[in-house]
């Protein structure tokens, strides 16, 4: 038994087009972290900085909700289109979000009121 390795040749014009597609890819993805870790710096700049509790709270669990769905959609690649059946998992993905965001108003509402 023999194993026989496949190899397709590219072109120059094929080869360029993947090299600038994986470098537009690479330029998203840096972009992504740099925001990312841009919205870190401003959460725990807004601890230090001393503001309200009341103020502080909600503002660093909105700016971890948004590095969740950034993460989600950058890291995890649920922005790309070429992936199987990506419309299912994204429904399920939202969906099980959703839920577990009504339980927790749901417990929030019942402990505070």
């Amino acid at each position: 038994m023999s194993h026989e390795t496949h190899f397709e040749a590219r072109s120059q014009v094929q080869q360029e087009y993947y090299r600038n597609e994986n470098a537009a890819k690479m330029r998203k993805q840096v972009t992504q972290f740099a925001i990312m870790i841009l919205l870190t710096f401003i959460a725990f700049a807004s601890v230090v900085a001393d503001f309200s509790p009341n103020f502080i709270k909600p503002f660093v669990l909105l700016l971890a909700g948004i590095q969740v769905v950034q993460q989600l959609y950058s890291f995890m690649h649920m922005d790309d289109k070429n992936g199987h059946h990506i419309g299912v998992v994204s429904f399920f993905m939202w969906g099980g979000g959703f839920i577990a965001f009504t339980f927790f108003l749901c417990f929030l509402t019942i402990i505070w009121w």
